[in-house]
């Protein structure tokens, strides 16, 4: 999980301080626990594939530290393919049963699990380009760059499998920890969302909500109503969702986001759009400085004021997933075209550079 620290952060946050979050159950007697996993060993076995943690530790050097990516992820190899493999303690049954039923190509695919003396493995694909937030920080980025298009391409995926989640399973899904550190990148640097430990269902038709006492999860992505009031509906991830995009064009964490304004985020950035005259220069101050102005600031106004509807302080005023993806695809489209008009242009400059010079 990364974990953000945020300055004057209103609310009475209950943050869970491990690397990664899981909402724990209630009243549970813990002598029942044991029986719990067994029974769900059971349940899950009868419709996954089971691996044996012999075949795990072929896979992964015997959980060598060469092998280990994050927390308790580590490489493995297994059949020649590569796979993530977690190590996970306590009842996954909700989680699994979640990715077991699920298949979309911007959902990270779970292939196979393994229980072993009390402790469960999941295994996942492999995502050979790593977490969103290797890529778009400025200050942590090792050099990765991500162009205009290839930003909005995965915040475009992100959204397409959210919407998936929200309208397209048995009842609607709420991530509830929608982030730069689970979202990770193919080869393709195609965005598949991972970690579901969080991860619960609506118990009714889209547009309803839960209410929870145990609030978890990562501060500055959580919506100000699951906050205040507990209240879980699918506008949770439309919420996280408007931070994470904002994260990927401004290249900044969310929690210095926070720190640089004590205003709402929303006021900021109506600020810059507003600013008649001087839009240019405040993109500048706002946008990724790794793209070096390489952007049409039309299309960044576009992106900021979708981010700005994601955002709103009251839930239904926020637009629906496929909404986004709808508004995203066009935005996509006319940056392609962009980007493709721009190398044309420099194509044709730097052919012309010859011939003037020749004669």
């Amino acid at each position: 999980m990364f974990f953000c620290k945020s300055k004057k952060q209103p609310g009475p946050i209950i943050v869970s301080q491990s690397f990664e979050a899981h909402e724990k159950p209630h009243n549970k007697n813990l002598d029942e626990e044991p029986q719990d996993l067994l029974e769900s060993a059971y349940s899950i076995a009868q419709s996954l594939k089971v691996y044996s943690y012999e075949d795990l530790i072929a896979a992964t050097d015997n959980f060598s530290p060469s092998c280990w990516i994050k927390g308790s992820v580590f490489r493995g190899r297994i059949n020649g393919d590569l796979a993530a493999i977690k190590k996970m303690n306590g009842d996954v049954s909700k989680e699994v049963e979640l990715l077991n039923k699920i298949n979309h190509s911007n959902l990270i695919r779970l292939s196979g699990v393994c229980f072993n003396d009390g402790q469960w493995c999941l295994v996942y694909e492999y995502a050979v380009n790593g977490p969103l937030s290797d890529w778009i920080y400025v200050s942590s980025n090792e050099g990765k760059f991500l162009k205009l298009t290839e930003r909005i391409q995965i915040a475009t995926d992100v959204a397409t499998g959210l919407s998936y989640l929200h309208s397209f399973t048995n009842y609607p899904h709420v991530h509830k920890d929608i982030k730069s550190s689970n979202i990770l990148l193919d080869s393709d640097l195609r965005a598949k969302i991972a970690n579901f430990s969080l991860a619960r269902s609506t118990d009714g038709p889209e547009g309803e909500f839960a209410l929870t006492r145990h609030i978890v999860g990562t501060k500055g992505y959580m919506a100000p109503e699951y906050l205040e009031n507990g209240i879980i509906s699918t506008k949770l991830d439309v919420y996280a969702f408007g931070i994470l995009t904002l994260e990927i064009m401004t290249g900044k964490e969310v929690a210095a986001l926070y720190s640089e304004e004590n205003r709402n985020l929303s006021d900021v950035l109506n600020g810059v759009l507003s600013e008649e005259g001087r839009l240019e220069e405040s993109l500048s101050q706002l946008i990724d400085p790794s793209m070096q102005g390489n952007y049409p600031s039309g299309l960044a106004v576009l992106i900021l004021r979708l981010i700005v509807s994601c955002l709103n302080k009251n839930p239904s005023d926020r637009p629906a997933m496929d909404e986004i993806v709808q508004s995203l695809t066009v935005i996509l489209t006319a940056s392609l075209a962009w980007e493709l008009s721009n190398n044309t242009s420099s194509h044709r400059s730097s052919d012309e550079i010859p011939r003037e010079q020749g004669t």
